[in-house]
């Protein structure tokens, strides 16, 4: 047997912390300082295996949705995000 792939939502999520980490870095070295009223919830940081409920993933989309429109992450972002929590969503 082949080893096993890795999945491409944790592909996403990799891609998802190099980018953050890449942006951090740049602000850093510019000098720029980001002053956030409150923390960015990062979808990546998320246990991957366990299911959240419909209620926590309503929360999660909020904020995300609160972060977007506050300026605290750009479109693309919040769409990375976004999409990363929709593929959370099991129907049953």
């Amino acid at each position: 047997m082949g080893a096993s792939r890795t999945s491409f939502a944790k592909l996403q999520r990799d891609r998802a912390k190099k980018a953050k980490a890449a942006a951090k870095r740049e602000r850093r070295l510019t000098g720029e300082n980001e002053i956030d009223d409150e923390p960015v919830t990062d979808v990546a940081e998320l246990p991957e295996g366990e299911d959240l409920s419909a209620d926590q993933l309503l929360r999660l989309v909020e904020e995300l949705h609160a972060d977007f429109e506050a300026k605290r992450i750009d479109f693309d972002t919040f769409e990375e995000r976004k999409m990363e929590l929709f593929a959370r969503i099991t129907v049953d």
